[in-house]
């Protein structure tokens, strides 16, 4: 099984950004982005998801998977290479960097806070910057 986890890392977003600070992705229609169901749960639980558990969340939810089918769907999503969370929008259209803790649980961190200067300048932590949304 593959994993998109990271332990010590911190997501900067991508150099071709648009916004200057987080923004909460805009909710539309009855089926909610995965930029929106990303942002939903990662802001309500800081540091208890780790990126594995929130891909496969937000897959699950928008393929209204029971929760007895879980584990095995788990097992089959992660069987095939999934994007990390540098490819996630909420780090490149809207602002958010990604703290992943020692022990791989994610947090949110808006773009233009103090928070996020600490992270971004800490060395000590792994940082990588989220995929551009367009080719240099």
């Amino acid at each position: 099984m593959g994993s998109t986890n990271y332990s010590s890392t911190f997501i900067r977003v991508a150099t071709d950004c648009p916004v200057e600070s987080g923004e909460e992705p805009p909710t539309r229609g009855a089926a909610p982005s995965v930029a929106a169901l990303q942002y939903e749960l990662a802001s309500r639980r800081p540091y208890v998801l780790t990126s594995d558990d929130l891909l496969f969340e937000v897959h699950a939810i928008r393929r209204a998977i029971p929760a007895d089918a879980r584990a095995a769907e788990r097992d089959a999503f992660f069987a095939k290479s999934q994007a990390c969370l540098r490819a996630s929008p909420l780090a490149k259209r809207y602002g958010w960097g990604i703290h992943h803790d020692a022990d791989g649980h994610i947090a949110l961190v808006p773009l233009g806070t103090d928070e996020y200067r600490v992270l971004a300048d800490d060395p000590t932590l792994t940082q990588l910057t989220a995929m551009r949304s367009k080719r240099a």
